[in-house]
């Protein structure tokens, strides 16, 4: 498969090497982790030139013998050289059992500079401060964004290379396939023969199919307001009763490991969060099409994931935003920088511009306002809104800055 420089990861793990943190690498399921690793030990090997590099990765049989804690310990501490900087990398950590203590020997030696990646629903976000009793540093990898789609497939014409990413997305395993119906057959099995597979393992899940129509309304209401009071409800039938701490916690397991992401409201007006009724928006956009095909296709719903997730995988706290009764598509929070999105599919209708465009108007605060749409024209301005093509706001920001 062809790879390509994930530069803004890699610059991330390269600014944290030397510190005393175990550094975890988590993201969905076939999001390039692996690669990650590889592509930065890489690094490691061509610029540090006293480093010792100890790798051990759990897909490949050789290392079936170090399939318990105190295995892995005692291999990696009979590679370790004095007076060198002594590098760890270990893929797919879950698969050793136990793997928790050996790295925390690891870490409390204090000897290596520790890197790991694991399953999505083995290594969460929520438990590291669990399982691990060093600090933690985690870098979070997402499915291809559109930069890096685009530098996949050298594309030089933005918007057109856009239609196609709509319909691709991120996913760079399918980018293998020719056929549409392969890639998308590859998109659905990786949903649910490794991310929901391993949440059934993780969770011992014995009602599989709630799970699946949990999964199935989800995915259908992207961005549109959810919980799980109205899914239980959705989804009791005559003869079968759905408990809704069930549907709650499965909720929960879905977003753990990465599936999906959770947004939740934010009163602009009263500087308040709200407790009921968040969205969610899956951790790439085809896995709906993959999973409930694209013959209905909402593309002002697909628009809104991608600029979602975007505003995730550059670090941004993301809150779908509420002033009286109108809402904002997304609040953009990093310290002490604030954006309002809104986002639509297609702006060239009169109203549908006074539509989306009046609800930032109307909002009294300097923080800047931005609506996205596919205008496929160059940024402009709109009584202090800017105006921005879809395609140029996913490329055009360096710094990870929105504005």
């Amino acid at each position: 498969m062809k790879l390509i420089n994930r530069a803004y990861y890699l610059n991330k793990m390269i600014n944290v090497i030397g510190t005393p943190d175990i550094k975890v690498i988590t993201g969905v399921r076939r999001s390039g982790k692996s690669k990650l690793l590889e592509a930065f030990m890489g690094y490691v090997k061509n610029n540090i030139a006293d480093s010792n590099v100890i790798h051990i990765n759990y897909n490949l049989p050789e290392y079936d013998n170090l399939l318990d804690s105190r295995s892995l310990y005692d291999y990696i501490n009979s590679h370790y050289i004095e007076a060198k900087e002594n590098f760890v990398f270990i893929d797919e950590v879950q698969m050793c059992e136990g793997f928790e203590r050996a790295i925390n020997g690891l870490h409390a030696s204090e000897k290596y500079d520790i890197y790991i990646t694991g399953s999505n629903a083995f290594l969460l976000s929520s438990d590291l401060a669990t399982l691990f009793t060093g600090r933690t540093f985690e870098i979070k990898v997402f499915p291809f964004s559109f930069g890096e789609y685009m530098q996949y497939f050298e594309y030089s014409d933005k918007y057109s290379a856009f239609d196609k990413y709509m319909l691709e997305g991120g996913m760079a395993g399918s980018y293998l396939y020719k056929d549409t119906e392969a890639k998308y057959d590859y998109i659905a099995d990786v949903f649910n023969t490794l991310i929901v597979r391993d949440i059934r393992r993780k969770y011992k899940i014995r009602n599989t199919q709630l799970m699946d129509h949990i999964v199935d309304f989800l995915m259908d209401n992207i961005s549109n307001l959810s919980s799980s009071t109205n899914i239980t409800k959705a989804l009791s039938g005559a003869n079968e009763k759905v408990n809704h701490n069930t549907v709650s916690s499965y909720m929960q397991y879905l977003c753990n490991a990465f599936a999906f992401y959770k947004v939740r409201r934010y009163d602009i007006n009263g500087k308040k969060y709200l407790s009921s009724n968040d969205k969610y928006y899956l951790s790439d956009h085809t896995f709906r099409y993959a999973k409930l095909g694209t013959k209905n296709m909402d593309y002002g719903r697909v628009l809104e994931n991608i600029v979602a997730v975007e505003l995730l995988r550059r670090g941004y706290e993301v809150y779908v935003g509420v002033l009286y009764k109108k809402e904002i598509d997304f609040v953009a929070v990093k310290r002490n920088e604030k954006i309002y999105i809104q986002v639509s599919d297609n702006i060239s209708d009169e109203k549908t511009f006074e539509r989306e465009v009046s609800p930032l108007l109307k909002i009294a605060d300097a923080y800047p306002k931005i609506l996205i749409a596919r205008t496929r024209h160059d940024e402009y301005q709109y009584e202090g809104v800017k105006i921005v093509d879809i395609a140029d706001w996913l490329l055009k920001n360096k710094a990870n800055k929105l504005c």
